[in-house]
């Protein structure tokens, strides 16, 4: 890890009885109120991902990487622990380290979920930032999103069995294009839980333009990254916008801007000051969560989007919507429906 002792400690606020939904973006989160509150799903998902065998994962880690504790990487494992404590998370997942020039972490697993950080990390983050990236961990566990992404595993792996059948092999393809944008949304959570972990948004900001430049944060300029996400989103013509669809069925993680300026717009619209002021849902009432309304919530997510979006396809289509809203109105006026 690069040295961060020159900066002050910070007090961080514990968010003691804090439920996943508080970081949960919308869309994940009313995917998850569901799935949840469907009895026995978890016990069939676990027998239809039999492929994906967990206690072989977890022995391939224990047998070539670094288990964290107070003895390996204990600043890692420092880090980790208040990471955790900001999350009220009663159950530590065990966390490895493995040599990887890549800059990614991962949560594994259903029963006993488990945390992998490459090592690249380690060498190309403060701890701050450290921070952040064990709090999006954490939270994914928080979360049980290793158990659903175990589902789109699955179904990737099906699809090549099923591709000699066209409408089996559409249908499969549809699910899988669904849950990857259910991926990317789960990611935005993650990114959340990180920020009330480390309660500093640079920091977060931080550690998106390091990932996006391999760690070459002495070259480049904040306002700057940030105008990147503002281009992407509105840059271009229909082709731009279509080609961005493309890009992005397939992706499990959203782009390295757009994750950068999703954060930021969650803070500046307030709710992640509301949270670390003390307004927000506790664990002990999640058997209470409304499926019905947390699918408004998602709906309205996509809603608000669409709304503020300046991407050319989606101007394009609120101009139709404009446009047809005023063609019924002058019919209206002109065939007032009789009575």
């Amino acid at each position: 890890m690069s040295e961060s002792s020159d900066r002050p400690t910070r007090q961080r606020v514990t968010l003691t009885d804090i439920s996943s939904r508080a970081w949960e973006h919308p869309a994940d989160r009313g995917a998850l109120v569901a799935l949840r509150q469907l009895k026995g799903f978890d016990f069939v998902l676990r027998k239809m991902s039999s492929l994906i065998n967990e206690r072989a994962f977890r022995l391939q880690y224990l047998g070539s990487a670094i288990r964290v504790d107070e003895r390996q990487f204990p600043t890692v494992h420092r880090l980790y622990t208040e990471a955790a404590s900001t999350l009220d998370v009663r159950q530590l997942p065990e966390l490895y380290v493995t040599n990887s020039p890549i800059w990614n972490a991962v949560t594994i697993g259903m029963d006993r979920p488990f945390i992998v950080v490459n090592s690249a990390l380690l060498q190309g983050l403060d701890e701050e930032e450290l921070r952040f990236v064990l709090g999006h961990e954490l939270g994914h566990a928080q979360s049980g999103h290793a158990l659903y992404q175990s589902l789109l595993m699955w179904l990737m792996r099906l699809t090549g069995a099923v591709n000699w059948m066209p409408i089996g092999a559409l249908g499969i393809r549809a699910i899988i294009a669904a849950l990857h944008e259910w991926s990317r949304k789960a990611e935005l959570s993650g990114d959340r839980a990180g920020l009330l972990a480390v309660q500093d948004p640079a920091v977060a900001l931080r550690v998106q333009m390091k990932l996006a430049s391999g760690g070459q944060l002495g070259e480049l300029d904040t306002t700057a990254f940030l105008a990147q996400g503002t281009e992407y989103e509105s840059a271009g013509d229909l082709r731009d916008s279509v080609l961005k669809l493309l890009l992005l069925e397939a992706q499990s993680h959203p782009l390295a801007v757009i994750r950068a300026h999703e954060l930021r717009r969650w803070v500046d619209e307030g709710e992640y000051t509301t949270i670390v002021s003390g307004d927000y849902p506790k664990r002990q009432d999640d058997d209470n969560a409304s499926i019905s309304q947390e699918a408004k919530n998602a709906a309205k997510s996509y809603s608000d989007a669409f709304n503020r979006s300046q991407d050319p396809l989606a101007k394009f289509l609120r101009d139709v919507g404009e446009g047809l809203g005023g063609v019924r109105d002058w019919v209206s006026s002109k065939f007032p429906p009789r009575n």
